[in-house]
């Protein structure tokens, strides 16, 4: 139990922060799977966990700029905060306990890409050109706000790409792959071309663990649970969404 995963906070850190008091021993390393929603710094709010001495990494998800570019920064401005900006693992691989593993932060948008229909953009420098061809419904206001969250919380080719070129042992993602029925089958092959066996996701607010026909593992971790890699519950969080059935393909482990 080095590693404690934890789904999508919301905010909910007094759930975060009860379960871990409670635990016996306590893990080396938290991965935060993303909507952490951020209204003061990273640093400041993950202080239940630093204090006792457990190094805080973390995605991004698609709540992370709600509340604008100021949320935004809370959670990824690395002046903001000096004791977690090492932990973002969004675009890279990094060796945590051992281990290496990836970070995919976001989720996939229509009007950058949604799979399996192929990607409208390909990189964030083709964002200003397309947003002009909104016309003028779109004032300079909403204009911003929407390259503002396109830019930081979609999924991007470019981002995917690049870590396709590297390896991993576990993949963590915001977005699902397709053991969960609204996931997607980009983030299946994005951890095959990386040689990872396991991926480790949030977003959808569900526990489950499934194998697929291949041995490829996924384990989702429900709101502010913690869920250790083997897929333990180190403690419970908001209520769970129900998983009633899995897609062809994939199995209970």
């Amino acid at each position: 139990m080095t590693i404690v995963f934890i789904g999508d906070i919301h905010r909910n850190w007094d759930k975060v922060e009860r379960g871990i008091a409670a635990l016996d021993r306590l893990p080396k390393a938290a991965i935060l799977l993303g909507d952490i929603e951020c209204t003061a710094p990273l640093d400041e709010l993950a202080a239940p966990l630093l204090d006792r001495g457990i190094a805080v990494h973390w995605i991004f998800g698609n709540h992370d700029n709600d509340g604008g570019a100021e949320m935004w920064h809370n959670l990824a401005e690395p002046e903001r905060n000096p004791r977690t900006r090492d932990g973002a693992l969004h675009g890279r691989v990094t060796e945590i306990q051992g281990l290496r593993i990836a970070g995919l932060g976001g989720t996939f948008r229509p009007r950058v890409w949604s799979p399996p229909t192929p990607a409208r953009l390909r990189r964030r420098v083709e964002l200003p050109d397309d947003l002009a061809s909104l016309g003028a419904a779109y004032g300079h206001a909403q204009r911003e706000a929407l390259a503002h969250s396109l830019s930081t919380a979609a999924i991007w080719p470019e981002d995917v790409e690049a870590l396709a070129d590297q390896k991993a042992d576990i993949l963590v993602t915001h977005e699902a792959p397709s053991s969960h029925g609204a996931g997607k089958e980009t983030l299946d092959r994005l951890a095959r071309d990386m040689g990872a066996r396991l991926v480790v996701h949030g977003h959808h607010h569900v526990t489950y663990r499934a194998t697929s026909d291949d041995g490829l593992r996924v384990m989702g971790v429900a709101a502010a649970w913690g869920a250790t890699i083997d897929g333990d519950v180190l403690w419970n969080g908001e209520k769970p969404r129900p998983i009633h059935s899995f897609p062809d393909g994939w199995s209970p482990p």
